[in-house]
């Protein structure tokens, strides 16, 4: 346990200077919102997607969690959020560099995860973008927060604070289970020779922690699923972005519809690729 309450301790720690930048921006712009910033933020989002990959296949959970944070204030559109939920490489590449994995393959996951993330983007900006406005004020609404009294600064650790705070109770609960059962057992659940497997490896990648990806990524090195069910376990692998995104979004209905998408577009590509591969 000792080492569970390790773990936890960092992964919560190495999340600190992200939420304060994510809430850092939200606070500033919260003051200093006006129609013509509305407007830009607006116009800026119609490539979020491309830089929302980009920012995601960085090896580092964080900025799912920036792009959470953003999304629920409505900085950002629910497209972007998703090309970086799918593009996000979290633990998997510093995995696959200390394996030694051939610098084609690390290139290859990346490139298709940064590609999927652009894609389904876009569609998702295009089919289901809504003209909303920006609800920075509504996050300090939540948290029965006096932002403005308090200033930017204030306002940033404080709700910083209390997200790490509920980060560090689910990852500690998360490691626990993942000390206790982990790998070996996950592992027999896989179904390596079927066509079904990346939706097994899918639901996997969905926990929110970064254990998931590491233990996605040593169980494709070692033999036991195919690498189509590799990308659709680290295509859901946003890391400890859900649990933010259920902390800090009170829409329930909106939590699950965007967990349950982003399962399905994880599973769905997976078996495609399979089917692909089937067929070369």
């Amino acid at each position: 346990m000792k080492d569970v309450l390790l773990d936890t301790l960092l992964d919560s720690a190495k999340l600190v200077p992200f939420l304060f930048f994510a809430f850092l921006i939200i606070e500033w712009l919260e003051r200093k919102l006006n129609k013509k910033t509305e407007k830009a933020i607006s116009k800026s989002g119609k490539l979020g997607p491309i830089f929302g990959s980009a920012l995601g296949i960085i090896p580092q959970c964080g900025f799912g969690v920036v792009a959470t944070n953003l999304y629920i204030t409505r900085i950002i559109s629910l497209g972007t959020l998703f090309s970086v939920y799918l593009s996000t490489s979290d633990e998997m590449l510093p995995v696959l560099l200390s394996e030694k994995a051939p610098i084609d393959l690390i290139i290859k996951i990346l490139a298709i995860k940064f590609v999927v993330g652009i894609i389904y983007g876009f569609i998702i900006d295009f089919i289901l973008r809504r003209k909303e406005k920006i609800k920075i004020h509504e996050l300090c609404d939540d948290e029965h927060c006096h932002c403005e009294e308090d200033g930017i600064l204030k306002s940033s650790i404080i709700h910083t604070l209390k997200t790490i705070a509920f980060i560090f109770v689910i990852t500690f609960i998360l490691n626990t289970l993942f000390e206790f059962y982990g790998e070996a057992y996950l592992s027999k659940i896989f179904l390596k020779d079927s066509l079904f497997a990346p939706f097994v490896s899918s639901l996997i990648g969905l926990i929110p922690n970064c254990g998931a990806s590491v233990m996605i990524t040593e169980l494709y090195l070692n033999g036991a699923f195919s690498f189509a069910t590799l990308i659709g376990g680290l295509l859901t692998g946003s890391g400890i972005s859900l649990i933010v995104l259920f902390k800090s979004n009170k829409n329930l209905k909106e939590n699950l519809f965007i967990v349950l998408t982003l399962y399905l577009l994880g599973a769905i590509t997976g078996v495609a690729i399979e089917l692909i591969m089937m067929c070369i």
